[in-house]
């Protein structure tokens, strides 16, 4: 697995909170970043199937 770099506006006042929220969990901001990231992913995949890549997925598959 390759890592990749994402770059994201955020309000000053929001990216305190998240180094906040990030030093309680005893974290850097990317690290609370991709936990926040992971939990989002598990909780789609909970309601709508894994996500695949690399088959072919219908618009009317992805809906649901």
């Amino acid at each position: 697995m390759s890592i990749k770099s994402l770059s994201i506006r955020i309000d000053e006042e929001m990216l305190n909170k998240l180094h906040y929220v990030a030093d309680y969990e005893a974290r850097s901001a990317n690290g609370q970043i991709i936990v926040l990231i992971r939990d989002c992913i598990e909780q789609f995949e909970e309601k709508h199937g894994k996500i695949e890549f690399g088959k072919a997925v219908s618009a009317e598959n992805k809906k649901k």
